[in-house]
């Protein structure tokens, strides 16, 4: 190496003056803990308040959604702010929609219709797989309600016709 080019780079690394020992590394500092106070003081001025008790929290980007398990979510609804910090998982829709469907209500049932249709359009081999979500969630909500009773027939009876003997 150049002895010149040497000298100059233990120069630049002494603390002090000549004579001086020289640091062992160069020391990071690190702003993310200021960040952090910042945005718990200014959250704590415009008065957010906690929520208890919330097991998940989906956001639904066109077809991509952010799922949050067990987030701290605080608000602020005179501010219109809500937060929700904990880990986030990227998924796509098609992945969690059997597991959230039971949470939609009459209203978002005709949005994930057009939202079939829109997948119909675009992939139809995909689109598939959602109508058969759609309708293995219809036939889950059909199972939840005790079937009538036909007169004449027994369970026994019917059990003893389907079981095979031997």
């Amino acid at each position: 190496m150049n002895v010149e080019k040497l000298q100059k780079m233990a120069g630049s690394v002494r603390t002090g003056g000549k004579g001086t020992m020289r640091r062992k590394k160069k020391a990071v500092h690190k702003t993310t803990t200021t960040d952090d106070k910042r945005l718990q003081s200014t959250l704590k001025r415009i008065g957010v308040n906690a929520i208890p008790a919330i097991e998940e929290v989906n956001i639904f980007k066109e077809d991509v959604v952010i799922q949050f398990i067990n987030p701290k979510v605080q608000a602020s609804i005179a501010a219109n702010t809500w937060v929700v910090s904990g880990t986030p998982q990227t998924k796509k829709l098609q992945d969690i929609l059997p597991q959230i469907i039971h949470q939609l209500g009459p209203d978002n049932l005709e949005n994930l219709k057009k939202l079939a249709e829109q997948f119909q359009k675009q992939a139809p081999g995909a689109a598939a797989g959602t109508d058969a979500a759609v309708g293995a969630v219809a036939a889950q909500e059909d199972d939840d309600e005790v079937p009538e009773l036909v007169a004449g027939e027994t369970f026994e009876a019917a059990a003893e016709e389907k079981s095979p003997t031997s």
